[in-house]
């Protein structure tokens, strides 16, 4: 009997010991043809980060109760012209800079009254640009106002409370001016900005079918359109119980924010021919690459084009759009498409050429915006928040000189203002039907997470067989041989920590022009690997061989690339396609090998590695293929860090402590003397 019960066990081993045996011998295939998968990996992910523009997918909403354009815009020439008085007032007192600054607070207040809401004053000033190494998670840190600043900004907040609500929820609409600009069209186009939304505030106060509490923050951007914003959601969030009693009574409060729509009037100084309508450009990117969720953009863009009559825009990269090889590999998708559909009809790749380009150059200024980690709009201080934001510029067709062209204008933004609150306004819960991870090809296409993953995983998949393989070639002579690479490996990382946080003290030495400060950067990171070469030893020791230090790079680039991934998954992204090949083919040069030719190719392909896997030549490189080469200077590159840090970019951490100390370890592989 015993062995009767004991047989089903041993039946039920097999498969699984099979399927065990199976799994070890396709890793060890592929270990042992790791050169061929690393080729076909990297082509595979550079061919699918090219097709991504032809499997992005058309916009649509996906929250059933947001229902846009299902009531008809209720905002009539009556709202505009109410909000045309309020602009006349500002003109007439803007003039004179130092009354307008006083005087223009107190009449939005005067005209928020009017209408019933409650109403008060923010003051702020201008935070103190200070250096947070470890502080790279959001946008708006809680910096300290720099000493002996005199100058404050002023916002003007006024409240609607529901008829219908309960005042636990809130709609948040900001409309940023600066008293600053006087006379001109900046300041026609702030007064505009603020009519515009005096105008849908009018219409709310009247509004019985509200649930959700209306705030109006006409920010004071004097100091910049995001630091009014981040200043009043600080103390929105964070009441100070400690300070003043009187301030603390004066802050109102409404509920927990649903949505925060920024908008302001833009005035192009010059006008397209084609533009033959209202423009309204869309920025979404918020800080470190997070998105505010799809159905808001998809319920502007609805209400724009099919009920406004409003071209919708996001940014675009308008150096890709001229270039001759984007316009040759849309020529060839289209060639592709084409053939596809006549070997199956319902393979629809088909893409016109033109639409390629726009949407290969869209896609790029979206990833980069991500990958940079700065917000692109006051949007993104109400993501630190988690509250899902978008900033709206509205651009007239025609000039805000003229008072009938300019309320057609007014009216036009106002019902699509007036249409996006009605629909978050149906909401009972957050934001969470749609993506938050995606990228953008068009103000109605997108590429979801599930699509644009794809290239990463292609580039990341060979790094541990890579270094499984450089691992087998070594470890019959000595397994243990790999703790000498630990020494350089624990070198290059600690010099890397130093060179991050080297900025620290040299930004508190003051009149110190850009290029001073980034020659004593360099020259202090110099020093400092000098040191620390001298104290632990020189990479190049007999007992360091290139094949475990090149296994052991590949797997500290692989931890820091998935840790990127989560932070801001659009830098790993580009970081990967500069440091994946670096890790993948780099070489001693003085290796010898049996074919010159190939020899010859791998050592030419590596210095290039070299020299465009820098830090600073990739920052130059990404900037001029998004940007144009024309405003490259890698003397600037001082400038670029302190606004990547000033904004607590994660980008900034990942170029130091990742990029950084692979593209050191890669030079010393490319110059190991091959023990």
């Amino acid at each position: 009997m015993e062995d009767e019960d004991k047989t089903p066990s041993i039946v039920n081993a097999k498969p699984t010991a099979a399927r065990s045996r199976l799994i070890v011998r396709l890793g060890a295939l592929l270990v042992s043809h790791s050169t061929l998968v690393s080729v076909v990996c990297c082509l595979a992910a550079l061919i699918s980060l090219l097709v991504l523009p032809l499997l992005a997918k058309n916009t649509y909403i996906s929250e059933n109760a947001l229902l846009p354009g299902s009531a008809n815009p209720v905002l009539s020439y009556q709202h505009v012209a109410e909000a045309n008085n309020l602009i006349m007032d500002i003109m007439s007192i803007a003039d004179d800079k130092e009354a307008a600054d006083i005087e223009i607070p107190k009449l939005i207040a005067k005209y928020m009254e009017i209408l019933g809401a409650e109403t008060y004053h923010h003051k702020f000033s201008q935070p103190e640009n200070q250096f947070h190494p470890l502080y790279f998670f959001s946008s708006s840190p809680n910096s300290p106002p720099s000493h002996g600043n005199l100058s404050f900004g002023t916002s003007t907040v006024g409240i609607i409370r529901a008829p219908r609500g309960d005042g636990k929820e809130a709609i948040v609409l900001v409309s940023p001016y600066n008293t600053q600009n006087t006379g001109g069209m900046d300041t026609l186009a702030s007064a505009s900005s603020l009519g515009l939304a005096f105008s849908v505030f009018s219409l709310l106060s009247h509004s019985t079918w509200l649930a959700k509490d209306i705030i109006w923050v006409a920010s004071d951007s004097r100091f910049g359109d995001h630091t009014s914003v981040s200043a009043w959601l600080n103390d929105y969030h964070n009441p100070n119980f400690f300070g003043d009693a009187s301030s603390s009574r004066i802050f109102k409060r409404a509920g927990t924010m649903a949505c925060g729509i920024v908008f302001k009037v833009v005035e192009r100084e010059r006008r397209e021919k084609y533009e033959d309508r209202d423009v309204v450009t869309m920025s979404a990117e918020a800080s470190n690459g997070q998105m505010p969720n799809l159905d808001l953009l998809n319920v502007v863009h609805y209400l724009a084009v099919h009920r406004q009559g409003i071209r919708v825009r996001i940014g675009m990269c308008g150096g890709l759009v001229k270039s001759h090889l984007v316009r040759v590999l849309g020529e060839v998708m289209q060639q592709i498409g084409r053939f596809a559909r006549s070997l199956n009809p319902d393979w629809r790749f088909e893409m016109p050429s033109s639409e390629y380009v726009e949407g290969t150059a869209t896609l790029a200024s979206s990833i980069y915006s991500q990958a940079l980690g700065v917000p692109t709009g006051p949007h993104g201080a109400f993501r630190d928040y988690q509250v899902d934001a978008v900033t709206l510029e509205l651009s007239p067709r025609f000039s805000l000189k003229n008072e009938h062209t300019r309320s057609a204008f007014l009216l036009k933004g106002g019902r699509l203002i007036e249409g996006t609150v009605r629909s978050v306004n149906n909401l009972l819960e957050k934001f969470h039907q749609s993506f938050f991870l995606y990228f953008l090809t068009a103000p109605n296409k997108f590429v979801s997470v599930g699509v644009y993953m794809i290239p990463f995983a292609f580039l990341v998949a060979p790094l541990p067989i890579i270094a499984a393989s450089l691992f087998n070639l070594t470890s019959n002579r000595n397994p243990w041989r790999w703790l000498h690479t630990a020494k350089p490996l624990l070198t290059t990382h600690t010099w890397s920590v130093v060179v991050t946080l080297l900025p620290f003290y040299i930004s508190k030495i003051s009149d110190l022009p850009s290029t001073h400060c980034m020659l004593t950067w360099a020259g202090g990171s110099l020093m400092a690997l000098v040191v620390l070469y001298t104290v632990f030893g020189s990479p190049y020791s007999k007992h360091v061989e290139w094949r475990l230090l090149k296994a052991v790079m590949i797997a500290s680039v692989s931890i820091g690339l998935c840790l990127m991934s989560i932070i801001n998954f659009a830098t790993a992204q580009i970081g990967a396609l500069f440091v994946v090949p670096m890790c993948l083919f780099v070489q001693p040069i003085g290796g010898k090998t049996n074919n010159s030719v190939i020899h010859w190719m791998v050592m030419t392909c590596n210095l290039a590695m070299a020299v465009l896997g820098f830090p600073v030549t990739a920052v130059a490189l990404m900037q001029g293929v998004t940007k144009g080469f024309g405003t490259v200077s890698i003397l600037e590159f001082w400038d670029w860090m302190k606004f990547l840090w000033g904004w607590n970019s994660a980008t900034y951490m990942y170029l130091v402590l990742v990029h950084l100390p692979c593209w050191l370890l890669f030079v010393h592989i490319l110059f190991h003397p091959c023990h």
